[in-house]
């Protein structure tokens, strides 16, 4: 039950009335203007800049914002629900609500469950969101977390609102870095077989998690890999390192309540398994549509990096298609540059259904969106939309202190490290409580308070409370039926306390938060709205103490407390179901 949904279909019906009497054009955009909460919550329960948006479009017989926004306002008047609307300052137009739509709230949050909130996909269409997609070169660090965190809860989220979600992992296994894994390896398995190993070389991966990989090589193949040269021993022990890292990985992911639809590797991008090559098949359909060139690119502003070459070479016009410069796709040596294995990459979704993608990557790949946004335009036609989501740093502290070193890894300290130590709940809520794109401290020891401090407690506690007050109303009121279909019955009317209509109010908001949330592709918002929700419950309950007429459960009016538990009971509806898409658990009790 969205009301503000509601109210912006009705004023959009308005707005059609008026273009059928020829004083708006026929060509309005009716998705433009907004009905959302006054930022003032004296000045009414809904706001619209209708009348501002429009006023301009208006042909002659409206004089300005303020006109259309009165007349506007008085056919809101007579609407069935509203009590007053007027117009303030420059065209806005305020509404107040008759108390029993709130009631009319209270009960759709207990009787409609997951429907309540749940808003209205555009279709059923299929998306793609790829997140993770760490090297399988190690374990996951914090920063990997982060965005693993945030891919899950945006598939959640979008999930709910009614897309057809693919969640996908892109398996970097083609790149030299997976060579440097395998010799890595390869040294562990000589280290398993007895061999003094000393320090580990310059280059090769120093941390113990490959130890594990070299003692299974040495039980599967024994010593036979020592009579091998590197080019014999590289493939066997590179794809042996590649799944048992992915299957570390795997269980990393799982600890966090994490898993995925699709495991897509790099390497069959020009290894199929029947020899087919996609990148080259992308590059000639590329060269077929007039799309890539021969040409040389001018030097990149500032210092060269070390790999840049003046040289004539194959060219993205990827400047057709809104970035700022053309794109190599063939190295000097005749491989494929990273992007032209990217864009076959993307191609393969594309080829597979979806033309709606979401990637999440880290920030240092911030300058790469543009070239990516550019590719998919191309390779699907225009018809394709990639939105790249990028996660920034996570500064791992410890009472104020940077927390560096691993046991695990010698040099980063691993996600697995840090669920282990604070449990999946602080690390999932902690990654969303702040925008994807903004810097992130975790300080291991805050998210450990029991305060209101420490916001995943504060807002597991919400609900924690809100099961105790129902338990404390079965105390006193042994036969009391508080069952969601009873509690829909109760005298909603006697709930008068303005503290009691600001928290109706919030539950009203939740299925507008969740579906801006959806739209925008920002689960932080669901982690902002519940953390309200819990500090307005949290408050109330808190003048109960002084205030004994304000308590929930009050023995001496038993109606009364019927109808406050209700309201409880939708709070905690709110709280329990934005938990659960941000994947954090609602504890019954908490002491």
């Amino acid at each position: 039950m969205n009301l503000f949904a509601q109210f912006q279909t009705h004023i959009s019906q308005m707005l059609i009335g008026l273009i059928g009497q020829g004083r708006l054009p026929t060509d309005l955009d009716l998705t433009r203007f907004v009905v959302e909460p006054p930022r003032d919550p004296s000045h009414g329960d809904l706001a619209t800049n209708a009348a501002m948006v429009y006023a301009k479009e208006a042909k002659e017989g409206f004089g300005g914002p303020r006109q259309l926004a009165s007349e506007l306002a008085i056919m809101l008047a007579q609407s069935a629900d509203v009590a007053e609307a007027e117009v303030a300052g420059p065209g806005f137009i305020n509404i107040r609500l008759k108390t029993e739509v709130f009631a009319r709230v209270v009960r759709a949050a207990l009787t409609e469950k997951e429907s309540f909130a749940r808003p209205v996909a555009p279709s059923a269409e299929p998306i793609n969101v790829e997140y993770v997609s760490a090297n399988p070169t190690g374990p996951m660090h914090v920063g990997h977390g982060r965005g693993a965190v945030f891919g899950d809860a945006l598939a959640n989220l979008l999930a709910f609102a009614g897309y057809s979600v693919t969640r996908e992992y892109y398996i970097n296994d083609a790149g030299a870095q997976v060579d440097v894994l395998a010799r890595s390896a390869f040294l562990r398995y000589r280290e398993a077989l007895g061999e003094a190993i000393g320090d580990i070389p310059e280059g090769l991966y120093p941390g113990d998690y490959l130890k594990p990989i070299g003692e299974a090589l040495a039980k599967t193949h024994g010593r036979s890999l020592l009579d091998l040269s590197e080019s014999q021993w590289m493939p066997k022990v590179r794809q042996f390192a590649i799944d048992g890292m992915m299957a570390m990985i795997r269980e990393d992911l799982a600890a966090l309540n994490i898993s995925h639809d699709v495991f897509f590797s790099e390497r069959s991008l020009t290894q199929g398994p029947d020899g087919s090559d996609l990148v080259g098949a992308v590059i000639e359909d590329l060269r077929q549509r007039g799309i890539i060139y021969k040409g040389r690119l001018p030097p990149p502003k500032g210092q060269l990096p070390d790999d840049w070459e003046d040289r004539e070479q194959v060219l993205f016009k990827s400047t057709d298609f809104g970035d700022d410069i053309d794109r190599p796709l063939i190295k000097s040596d005749g491989g494929y540059t990273y992007f032209a294995s990217d864009i076959a990459y993307h191609k393969s979704k594309i080829d597979r259904g979806f033309l709606n993608m979401i990637d999440v990557w880290g920030a240092d790949h911030g300058g790469y969106v543009k070239r990516m946004q550019a590719a998919v335009k191309a390779v699907s036609g225009g018809q394709g939309h990639l939105d790249v989501k990028l996660c920034q740093m996570v500064k791992l502290m410890r009472d104020g202190e940077p927390v560096i070193m691993s046991k695990r890894a010698g040099t980063f300290v691993t996600l697995r490290e840090v669920v282990d130590e604070v449990g999946v709940d602080a690390v999932r809520f902690m990654m969303l409580f702040r925008k994807n794109d903004a810097t992130l401290e975790f300080d291991l020891a805050k998210v450990l308070e029991q305060s209101k401090d420490n916001p995943v407690f504060y807002v597991q506690y919400a609900y924690a409370r809100g099961r105790s007050v129902l338990r404390q109303a079965l105390g006193i009121f042994p036969d009391l039926d508080v069952s969601a279909q009873a509690l829909a019955q109760a005298p909603l009317d006697r709930l008068t306390d303005e503290g009691e209509l600001n928290l109706i109010k919030l539950v009203a908001q939740y299925p507008r938060q969740i579906e801006a949330a959806a739209l925008a592709h920002e689960p932080h918002r669901v982690a902002f709205f519940i953390h309200e929700v819990a500090s307005a419950f949290h408050s109330h309950w808190n003048k109960g103490k002084d205030m004994p007429q304000l308590r929930f459960v009050n023995e001496d009016d038993r109606l009364l407390t019927c109808a406050r538990l209700a309201l409880v009971e939708s709070l905690t509806r709110v709280i329990s179901s934005g938990l659960s898409l941000l994947g954090v658990s609602a504890p019954q009790e908490m002491r």
